[in-house]
């Protein structure tokens, strides 16, 4: 006859019996999911939907060559990804490069900004240190043609600048006039990494007021800002402009760094929500000391968008900058990059921005606290006005762009606002 005891350990060998097995029954779900032994019956049955579509294309379009299965799988996924939403898109090996280059904030090439004037390609600007800029390449030089191929009236600026960059260390050959003395330049030019200068303009007016413009966030946009801001208080302002207007975004990360020195340590900027509630991620202050307390007045117009609203967004939520300008784009989607095989990438939305105290920025946009608003001409007159700021004479500047400066409004009502939040805190 058993005793208690027997029974007892019998009912724990039969319990951890059970035990085992439920563990392994979960482990070999885990596994058989993790190894797809269970199929998703919706991905195969669209799956298998886009198959027989592919198939009935490339047996039966009349093109043969634009309907290889190769071909029709990029397009399939074009079609895809691009029709979720505005901001969403498959890039292929050359755009995918191309956005990384632009979000690193680097580029091969060899240092020159060049415009269209006149129909002719003219170097507006050698990037101090570049190759270029050793080589002698000035302001007003004209290109005539790239590594032996002539530039030709006609030709996009996206094909010149493409001829231009490349990877680092890789020769580019340059033919130039300098319309002056008519000289002919031939340069044999060795391309390096050049950093995008994204901060630009930072100076004082108005007596002690600094001026900062951002034209994008890339990697390098943090530190150019803090430089360009110590730089200033250095000079002695009182009180400070950014300017953020045709600013398409950037990083996420840098639009934080730019807002950083206006909040307290740990104070929230902005933070991100997904399409679940565990999605959230917030990005907070890591300010050490004191933040900045000056008068601040951020302008922003139609063009603004990203990570140049989450600044404007943030400073207004939070009570450090009066907002000037147009409702901003409304551009508050977050997008993540999926790298694929053959260099090719996802951009796809993720999640949306909102500021600190829960407003979306998307679709809506920021509105300022003080409107001033451009016609389409005058915007396109200032932004050029701002892109040449050595281009001092009228009588020059009218010559190469067609108009003579005109008054900048928006920024005049900014300067405005901070007299009179000058006059208060006295």
């Amino acid at each position: 006859m058993d005793t208690l005891w027997d029974m007892f350990k019998r009912i724990l060998v039969l319990l951890a019996a059970a035990a085992v097995g439920i563990a392994a029954y979960e482990g070999s779900m885990r596994l058989a999911a993790s190894f797809s032994l269970f199929p998703n019956r919706d991905l195969d049955r669209s799956s298998n939907y886009v198959r027989e579509v592919l198939k009935i294309v490339h047996e039966n379009y009349v093109d043969g060559d634009a309907s290889k299965y190769d071909a029709l799988a990029r397009l399939s996924i074009h079609g895809m990804v691009e029709s979720l939403d505005p901001h969403s898109e498959f890039l292929e090996s050359k755009d995918n490069e191309e956005l990384e280059e632009d979000l690193d904030g680097e580029y091969g090439g060899i240092g020159v900004e060049v415009e269209m004037r006149k129909g002719v390609f003219t170097v507006v600007e050698p990037i101090p240190g570049s190759p270029g800029d050793r080589a002698g390449i000035v302001l007003g030089d004209q290109i005539v043609s790239i590594d032996g191929k002539s530039v030709l009236q006609g030709t996009p600026m996206d094909a010149v600048v493409n001829r231009l960059r490349g990877k680092p260390r890789t020769h580019v050959k340059v033919e130039l006039v300098r319309p002056a003395n008519g000289r002919h330049l031939n340069l044999d030019l060795v391309r390096e990494v050049i950093k995008v200068v994204s901060v630009r303009g930072a100076k004082v007016i108005d007596g002690n007021t600094g001026y900062i413009q951002i034209r994008e966030f890339s990697d390098h946009t943090g530190e150019q800002f803090i430089d360009a801001l110590n730089g200033l208080l250095k000079r002695g302002v009182d009180s400070l402009v950014i300017d953020l207007r045709n600013n398409p975004g950037g990083l996420l990360e840098a639009a934080v760094a730019v807002a950083e020195p206006f909040f307290k340590k740990d104070e929230l900027i902005v933070y991100t929500q997904g399409r679940s509630s565990e999605d959230r991620e917030n990005y907070l202050s890591e300010t050490e000391g004191s933040p900045l307390a000056i008068p601040v007045a951020v302008l922003i117009n139609g063009d603004t968008a990203s990570a140049a609203e989450i600044v404007a967004g943030a400073l207004k939520d939070a009570g450090r900058a009066v907002i000037v300008g147009e409702r901003s784009y409304g551009k508050g989607s977050v997008q993540s990059i999926f790298k694929l095989k053959n260099g090719e990438g996802l951009r796809l939305t993720t999640a949306h921005y909102f500021t600190p105290s829960g407003v979306m920025i998307h679709g809506k946009g920021v509105s300022p606290h003080v409107e001033v608003v451009l016609s389409t001409e005058d915007d396109r007159k200032i932004e050029s006005q701002l892109s040449r700021p050595d281009v001092t004479d009228p009588t020059d500047f009218s010559e190469r762009f067609g108009f003579r400066p005109i008054g900048d409004r928006q920024l005049e009502a900014a300067l405005d606002v901070l007299r009179v939040s000058r006059l208060i805190e006295r």
